[in-house]
């Protein structure tokens, strides 16, 4: 059996995908809106996105911060191949 693993973010990595410099007040009040994707899980400490549907809504509703995306995702594919 294989075994998916799920890629998840929360209001720290949401920050940074919308460029990083938008207070944390200010991602409360994205995450809060309607059209934001439902969180997958709400833990003791905060709720939790699928990375998927943040990603999506962000090409959808910021498409200037798309280039976030794109740098976060060659970071973590550098740090995927590292020897």
């Amino acid at each position: 059996m294989t075994m998916k693993s799920l890629r998840l973010v929360g209001t720290h990595e949401i920050r940074e995908l919308l460029g990083g410099t938008l207070a944390r007040q200010r991602i409360y009040q994205i995450t809060s809106r309607k059209d934001f994707p439902d969180p997958y899980a709400t833990l003791a400490q905060g709720k939790l996105w699928l990375t998927g549907d943040v990603e999506l809504w962000i090409r959808e509703h910021r498409p200037s911060a798309v280039k976030n995306i794109q740098a976060r995702r060659s970071l973590r594919t550098r740090r995927r191949t590292r020897p």
